[in-house]
Protein backbone atom coordinates (compact mmCIF):
# COMPACT_ATOMS: atom_id res chain seq x y z
CA UNK A 1 0.00 0.00 0.00
CA UNK A 2 1.10 3.55 -0.73
CA UNK A 3 0.45 5.42 2.50
CA UNK A 4 0.09 8.75 0.72
CA UNK A 5 -2.64 7.57 -1.69
CA UNK A 6 -6.24 7.74 -0.44
CA UNK A 7 -9.49 6.38 -1.89
CA UNK A 8 -12.71 8.08 -0.81
CA UNK A 9 -16.01 6.33 -1.61
CA UNK A 10 -19.35 8.15 -1.26
CA UNK A 11 -22.78 6.61 -0.70
CA UNK A 12 -24.09 5.22 -3.98
CA UNK A 13 -27.60 4.33 -5.10
CA UNK A 14 -29.55 2.35 -7.69
CA UNK A 15 -31.29 -0.93 -8.33
CA UNK A 16 -30.32 -4.30 -9.79
CA UNK A 17 -30.02 -3.02 -13.35
CA UNK A 18 -28.46 0.37 -12.65
CA UNK A 19 -26.08 0.79 -9.71
CA UNK A 20 -24.02 3.97 -9.28
CA UNK A 21 -21.10 4.74 -6.95
CA UNK A 22 -18.95 7.89 -6.91
CA UNK A 23 -15.63 8.66 -5.27
CA UNK A 24 -12.20 10.27 -5.48
CA UNK A 25 -8.60 9.11 -5.44
CA UNK A 26 -6.05 11.48 -3.93
CA UNK A 27 -2.28 11.44 -4.15
CA UNK A 28 -2.38 13.30 -0.87
CA UNK A 29 -5.18 14.26 1.49
CA UNK A 30 -4.71 15.98 4.82
CA UNK A 31 -5.70 13.89 7.81
CA UNK A 32 -8.70 15.48 9.44
CA UNK A 33 -10.39 14.33 12.64
CA UNK A 34 -13.23 16.56 13.79
CA UNK A 35 -12.92 18.00 17.26
CA UNK A 36 -16.38 19.34 18.08
CA UNK A 37 -15.23 22.61 19.56
CA UNK A 38 -16.66 26.11 19.80
CA UNK A 39 -13.17 27.47 19.23
CA UNK A 40 -13.02 29.50 16.01
CA UNK A 41 -9.44 28.44 15.22
CA UNK A 42 -10.15 24.73 15.75
CA UNK A 43 -13.13 24.90 13.39
CA UNK A 44 -11.35 26.90 10.70
CA UNK A 45 -8.39 24.48 10.79
CA UNK A 46 -10.81 21.55 10.34
CA UNK A 47 -12.43 23.31 7.39
CA UNK A 48 -9.13 24.22 5.72
CA UNK A 49 -7.88 20.64 6.00
CA UNK A 50 -10.87 19.43 3.97
CA UNK A 51 -9.50 21.48 1.07
CA UNK A 52 -5.84 20.44 1.43
CA UNK A 53 -5.57 17.63 -1.09
CA UNK A 54 -3.97 16.59 -4.36
CA UNK A 55 -6.19 14.62 -6.78
CA UNK A 56 -4.82 11.51 -8.51
CA UNK A 57 -5.83 11.81 -12.18
CA UNK A 58 -6.06 8.99 -14.74
CA UNK A 59 -5.38 6.20 -12.23
CA UNK A 60 -7.10 2.83 -12.65
CA UNK A 61 -9.71 1.96 -10.01
CA UNK A 62 -11.40 -1.39 -9.41
CA UNK A 63 -14.75 -1.87 -7.69
CA UNK A 64 -15.71 -5.17 -6.06
CA UNK A 65 -19.40 -5.88 -5.51
CA UNK A 66 -20.07 -9.40 -4.22
CA UNK A 67 -18.58 -11.63 -6.96
CA UNK A 68 -18.40 -8.84 -9.56
CA UNK A 69 -15.50 -6.55 -10.39
CA UNK A 70 -15.74 -3.40 -12.48
CA UNK A 71 -12.83 -1.22 -13.58
CA UNK A 72 -12.73 2.48 -14.34
CA UNK A 73 -10.22 5.34 -14.63
CA UNK A 74 -10.33 8.52 -12.59
CA UNK A 75 -10.88 11.86 -14.29
CA UNK A 76 -8.46 14.80 -14.26
CA UNK A 77 -9.59 15.75 -10.73
CA UNK A 78 -9.34 12.22 -9.31
CA UNK A 79 -13.11 11.70 -9.52
CA UNK A 80 -14.50 8.31 -10.49
CA UNK A 81 -17.96 7.03 -11.26
CA UNK A 82 -18.95 3.39 -11.47
CA UNK A 83 -22.21 2.50 -13.17
CA UNK A 84 -23.02 -1.17 -13.64
CA UNK A 85 -25.71 -3.84 -13.66
CA UNK A 86 -25.69 -6.56 -11.02
CA UNK A 87 -25.35 -10.18 -12.14
CA UNK A 88 -27.97 -11.24 -9.61
CA UNK A 89 -31.04 -9.55 -8.15
CA UNK A 90 -30.06 -7.03 -5.45
CA UNK A 91 -32.30 -6.82 -2.40
CA UNK A 92 -33.41 -3.51 -0.93
CA UNK A 93 -31.12 -1.94 1.65
CA UNK A 94 -27.46 -0.98 1.98
CA UNK A 95 -24.79 -3.06 0.22
CA UNK A 96 -21.04 -2.71 0.69
CA UNK A 97 -18.59 -2.13 -2.15
CA UNK A 98 -14.79 -2.04 -2.12
CA UNK A 99 -12.80 0.28 -4.37
CA UNK A 100 -9.06 -0.11 -5.00
CA UNK A 101 -6.66 2.28 -6.73
CA UNK A 102 -4.21 0.31 -8.89
CA UNK A 103 -0.66 1.11 -9.96
CA UNK A 104 0.83 0.63 -13.43
CA UNK A 105 1.65 -3.01 -12.65
CA UNK A 106 -1.73 -3.77 -11.12
CA UNK A 107 -0.55 -3.40 -7.53
CA UNK A 108 -3.03 -2.02 -5.01
CA UNK A 109 -2.01 1.52 -4.04
CA UNK A 110 -4.94 2.12 -1.68
CA UNK A 111 -8.42 0.81 -0.97
CA UNK A 112 -11.59 1.80 0.82
CA UNK A 113 -15.14 0.58 1.29
CA UNK A 114 -18.44 2.34 0.73
CA UNK A 115 -22.14 1.59 0.56
CA UNK A 116 -24.73 1.61 -2.20
CA UNK A 117 -28.38 2.04 -1.29
CA UNK A 118 -31.10 0.14 -3.11
CA UNK A 119 -34.48 1.63 -2.14
CA UNK A 120 -37.45 -0.50 -1.27
CA UNK A 121 -40.32 -0.47 -3.73
CA UNK A 122 -42.13 2.53 -2.28
CA UNK A 123 -44.46 5.06 -3.80
CA UNK A 124 -42.33 8.14 -3.13
CA UNK A 125 -38.75 9.36 -3.26
CA UNK A 126 -37.45 12.70 -2.02
CA UNK A 127 -34.82 15.01 -3.47
CA UNK A 128 -33.77 17.90 -1.27
CA UNK A 129 -31.42 20.81 -1.54
CA UNK A 130 -29.27 21.36 1.58
CA UNK A 131 -28.15 24.99 2.02
CA UNK A 132 -31.01 27.25 3.14
CA UNK A 133 -33.48 24.41 2.64
CA UNK A 134 -32.33 22.17 5.51
CA UNK A 135 -29.38 24.06 6.99
CA UNK A 136 -29.24 27.79 7.68
CA UNK A 137 -26.39 28.77 5.34
CA UNK A 138 -26.95 32.28 3.92
CA UNK A 139 -25.73 30.81 0.64
CA UNK A 140 -26.69 33.85 -1.44
CA UNK A 141 -24.15 35.98 0.48
CA UNK A 142 -20.62 34.60 0.32
CA UNK A 143 -19.42 36.43 3.45
CA UNK A 144 -22.24 35.12 5.65
CA UNK A 145 -21.94 31.63 4.13
CA UNK A 146 -18.23 31.47 4.94
CA UNK A 147 -18.91 32.74 8.45
CA UNK A 148 -21.30 29.82 9.02
CA UNK A 149 -18.65 27.39 7.78
CA UNK A 150 -15.75 28.94 9.70
CA UNK A 151 -17.32 29.41 13.11
CA UNK A 152 -19.55 26.31 13.21
CA UNK A 153 -18.90 22.57 13.21
CA UNK A 154 -21.29 19.68 12.39
CA UNK A 155 -22.65 19.73 15.94
CA UNK A 156 -23.27 23.48 16.05
CA UNK A 157 -24.58 24.11 12.51
CA UNK A 158 -28.23 25.04 12.78
CA UNK A 159 -30.99 23.38 10.77
CA UNK A 160 -34.38 25.04 10.35
CA UNK A 161 -36.82 24.35 13.20
CA UNK A 162 -39.00 21.34 12.52
CA UNK A 163 -37.11 20.13 9.44
CA UNK A 164 -35.93 16.89 11.10
CA UNK A 165 -39.49 15.95 12.17
CA UNK A 166 -40.78 16.91 8.74
CA UNK A 167 -38.29 14.76 6.83
CA UNK A 168 -38.66 11.79 9.14
CA UNK A 169 -42.44 11.85 8.67
CA UNK A 170 -41.91 11.97 4.91
CA UNK A 171 -39.51 9.02 5.10
CA UNK A 172 -42.47 6.99 6.35
CA UNK A 173 -45.02 8.43 3.91
CA UNK A 174 -47.27 5.54 2.78
CA UNK A 175 -44.71 3.01 4.01
CA UNK A 176 -43.18 1.82 7.32
CA UNK A 177 -39.90 1.99 9.22
CA UNK A 178 -38.69 -1.24 7.64
CA UNK A 179 -39.17 0.17 4.13
CA UNK A 180 -38.40 3.92 4.30
CA UNK A 181 -38.71 6.19 1.31
CA UNK A 182 -35.31 7.10 -0.16
CA UNK A 183 -33.76 10.56 0.30
CA UNK A 184 -31.29 12.19 -2.06
CA UNK A 185 -29.51 15.32 -0.89
CA UNK A 186 -28.32 17.47 -3.79
CA UNK A 187 -26.19 20.55 -3.27
CA UNK A 188 -23.90 23.02 -4.98
CA UNK A 189 -21.43 22.41 -2.13
CA UNK A 190 -18.29 20.51 -3.08
CA UNK A 191 -17.36 16.90 -2.34
CA UNK A 192 -14.77 18.33 0.10
CA UNK A 193 -17.65 18.88 2.54
CA UNK A 194 -19.06 15.34 2.31
CA UNK A 195 -17.98 14.13 5.78
CA UNK A 196 -18.96 17.47 7.31
CA UNK A 197 -22.48 17.21 5.85
CA UNK A 198 -22.95 13.54 6.78
CA UNK A 199 -21.95 14.35 10.39
CA UNK A 200 -24.29 17.35 10.49
CA UNK A 201 -27.24 15.33 9.18
CA UNK A 202 -26.68 12.44 11.57
CA UNK A 203 -26.30 14.75 14.57
CA UNK A 204 -29.59 16.44 13.64
CA UNK A 205 -31.36 13.09 13.15
CA UNK A 206 -32.20 13.60 9.47
CA UNK A 207 -33.01 10.53 7.35
CA UNK A 208 -29.99 8.64 6.06
CA UNK A 209 -29.59 9.26 2.37
CA UNK A 210 -27.34 9.65 -0.65
CA UNK A 211 -25.45 12.91 -1.15
CA UNK A 212 -24.75 14.30 -4.61
CA UNK A 213 -22.36 17.24 -4.47
CA UNK A 214 -20.28 19.41 -6.75
CA UNK A 215 -16.79 19.24 -8.20
CA UNK A 216 -14.01 19.16 -5.63
CA UNK A 217 -12.01 22.32 -4.91
CA UNK A 218 -8.42 22.93 -3.78
CA UNK A 219 -7.47 25.05 -0.75
CA UNK A 220 -6.78 28.14 -2.89
CA UNK A 221 -10.45 28.09 -3.96
CA UNK A 222 -11.82 27.73 -0.43
CA UNK A 223 -13.35 31.21 -0.49
CA UNK A 224 -15.33 30.19 -3.59
CA UNK A 225 -16.99 27.24 -1.90
CA UNK A 226 -20.62 26.73 -2.95
CA UNK A 227 -20.35 29.17 -5.86
CA UNK A 228 -20.03 26.61 -8.65
CA UNK A 229 -22.60 26.87 -11.47
CA UNK A 230 -26.00 25.33 -10.83
CA UNK A 231 -26.28 23.50 -14.16
CA UNK A 232 -24.56 20.51 -12.53
CA UNK A 233 -27.33 20.36 -9.94
CA UNK A 234 -29.95 20.07 -12.68
CA UNK A 235 -28.06 17.17 -14.26
CA UNK A 236 -27.73 15.33 -10.93
CA UNK A 237 -31.45 15.61 -10.20
CA UNK A 238 -32.35 14.35 -13.67
CA UNK A 239 -30.04 11.33 -13.25
CA UNK A 240 -31.85 10.34 -10.06
CA UNK A 241 -35.27 10.64 -11.69
CA UNK A 242 -34.09 8.64 -14.70
CA UNK A 243 -32.73 5.92 -12.40
CA UNK A 244 -36.12 5.42 -10.69
CA UNK A 245 -38.81 5.96 -13.33
CA UNK A 246 -41.51 4.15 -11.34
CA UNK A 247 -41.40 6.36 -8.25
CA UNK A 248 -43.07 9.70 -7.63
CA UNK A 249 -40.63 12.40 -6.57
CA UNK A 250 -41.12 15.24 -4.12
CA UNK A 251 -38.58 18.07 -4.52
CA UNK A 252 -37.46 20.41 -1.73
CA UNK A 253 -35.52 23.62 -2.29
CA UNK A 254 -35.44 27.33 -1.52
CA UNK A 255 -35.54 30.59 -3.43
CA UNK A 256 -32.18 31.99 -2.30
CA UNK A 257 -30.67 30.99 -5.65
CA UNK A 258 -31.82 28.80 -8.59
CA UNK A 259 -33.97 26.00 -7.10
CA UNK A 260 -37.34 27.35 -8.34
CA UNK A 261 -36.01 27.60 -11.91
CA UNK A 262 -34.35 24.16 -11.79
CA UNK A 263 -37.30 22.36 -10.22
CA UNK A 264 -39.97 24.00 -12.36
CA UNK A 265 -38.10 23.11 -15.56
CA UNK A 266 -37.82 19.50 -14.38
CA UNK A 267 -41.51 19.34 -13.43
CA UNK A 268 -42.62 20.71 -16.79
CA UNK A 269 -40.37 18.22 -18.60
CA UNK A 270 -41.28 15.21 -16.40
CA UNK A 271 -44.79 15.96 -15.05
CA UNK A 272 -45.64 12.28 -14.49
CA UNK A 273 -42.59 11.77 -12.28
CA UNK A 274 -43.10 14.72 -9.92
CA UNK A 275 -45.72 14.65 -7.17
CA UNK A 276 -44.94 17.95 -5.42
CA UNK A 277 -42.45 20.80 -5.13
CA UNK A 278 -41.74 22.62 -1.86
CA UNK A 279 -39.78 25.88 -1.85
CA UNK A 280 -38.63 27.56 1.35
CA UNK A 281 -39.21 31.32 1.07
CA UNK A 282 -35.78 32.61 2.07
CA UNK A 283 -35.77 35.80 0.00
CA UNK A 284 -39.01 37.74 0.30
CA UNK A 285 -38.05 39.97 -2.63
CA UNK A 286 -38.18 36.86 -4.87
CA UNK A 287 -41.55 35.67 -3.57
CA UNK A 288 -43.58 36.96 -6.53
CA UNK A 289 -41.20 35.52 -9.12
CA UNK A 290 -41.17 32.20 -7.25
CA UNK A 291 -44.96 32.01 -7.17
CA UNK A 292 -45.08 32.72 -10.91
CA UNK A 293 -42.77 29.77 -11.59
CA UNK A 294 -44.74 27.50 -9.26
CA UNK A 295 -48.00 28.46 -10.95
CA UNK A 296 -46.67 26.95 -14.19
CA UNK A 297 -45.95 23.74 -12.28
CA UNK A 298 -49.41 23.71 -10.70
CA UNK A 299 -50.84 23.87 -14.22
CA UNK A 300 -49.25 20.45 -14.77
CA UNK A 301 -51.38 19.01 -11.91
CA UNK A 302 -48.37 18.96 -9.58
CA UNK A 303 -48.74 20.12 -5.98
CA UNK A 304 -46.65 23.16 -5.00
CA UNK A 305 -46.01 24.97 -1.75
CA UNK A 306 -44.04 28.14 -0.99
CA UNK A 307 -43.40 28.14 2.76
CA UNK A 308 -41.44 30.03 5.38
CA UNK A 309 -41.74 27.69 8.37
CA UNK A 310 -41.41 23.90 8.15
CA UNK A 311 -44.77 23.50 9.92
CA UNK A 312 -46.44 25.19 6.92
CA UNK A 313 -44.96 22.59 4.59
CA UNK A 314 -46.02 19.80 6.97
CA UNK A 315 -49.59 21.12 7.02
CA UNK A 316 -49.64 21.23 3.21
CA UNK A 317 -48.21 17.68 3.03
CA UNK A 318 -50.98 16.52 5.36
CA UNK A 319 -53.64 18.25 3.25
CA UNK A 320 -52.53 16.44 0.09
CA UNK A 321 -52.24 13.10 1.90
CA UNK A 322 -48.46 12.78 1.99
CA UNK A 323 -48.21 12.56 5.79
CA UNK A 324 -50.38 12.34 8.88
CA UNK A 325 -49.84 14.92 11.61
Amino acid sequence: MNNSVTVKVYHGYGHTHNLVVYGHVFKFKAKNTQNYSNNFFVNILYLIRMFILKPYPWVKVRLSFYTQTVTQTTEYDGFFKFEWSAEENVSAGWHQVKVEALGDNGEVLAESTGDVYVPHVTQYAFISDIDDTIMISHSATIGRRLRELFIKNPHTRKTFPGVSSQYNLLALSHTDAEHPNPFFYVSSSEWNLYDYLVSTFRFNNLPEGTFLLNQIKRWKDLLKTGKTGHEGKLIRVLRIIDAFPNQKFILFGDNSQQDPDIYSSIAIKYPKNIEAIYIRNIRKEKETATLELLSKVTAQNIHTCLFTESKEAMLHAAQIGLIKV
